[in-house]
């Protein structure tokens, strides 16, 4: 009986490896050489809570860039945000570490609306699978009843 659930584990193993991923798909990735052909610097003030963001744009359509996110009571999230824009609104992986913490890493996706000049953190229902977070699919992104409206600032060099 043993064997049988072993032999079952390592057939799943071989038929999920097989599987061939969509390649046309891929988001294209900036190279280290590769310089941003638009840097645009926002940021959100909700009551004793502040968001720094500085976004990175490739010419591919790429966009990387820096999130800071202080919150009242809690220590200081500071991390890198990845992703693309899909119509007006960004998606992004927001990959950061928690106050002083450098050991632990967390990973949130997160999704902005372009409208006029702001950059409007929504929120949305997300799940966990396999370890990674995602939106849920088939369930709306709110835009509308939200804290955080990122505006344009000019950019500051540390």
């Amino acid at each position: 009986m043993k064997n049988l659930g072993v032999f079952c584990l390592l057939f799943s193993c071989v038929i999920f490896g097989s599987c061939k991923n969509n390649q046309s798909e891929k988001i294209p990735v900036a190279t280290p050489e590769e310089a941003p052909v638009k840097v645009e610097c926002y940021t959100a003030l909700y009551e004793k809570d502040t968001i720094a963001l500085k976004m990175n744009t490739f010419k591919h359509g790429h966009i990387t860039g820096n999130m800071d996110m202080v919150m009242a009571n809690t220590p200081k999230y500071v991390g890198e945000v990845a992703g693309e824009f899909r119509g007006d609104t960004l998606f992004v992986s927001y990959t950061y570490i928690q106050g002083n913490n450098k050991e632990t890493t967390f990973k949130n996706p997160m999704a902005f609306l372009k409208r006029d000049n702001q950059l409007i953190l929504g929120n949305g229902k997300i799940e966990v699978t396999l370890g990674a977070g995602h939106f849920v699919s088939g369930e709306p992104i709110d835009f509308d009843r939200v804290k955080y409206k990122l505006n344009p600032v000019d950019c500051v060099t540390k």
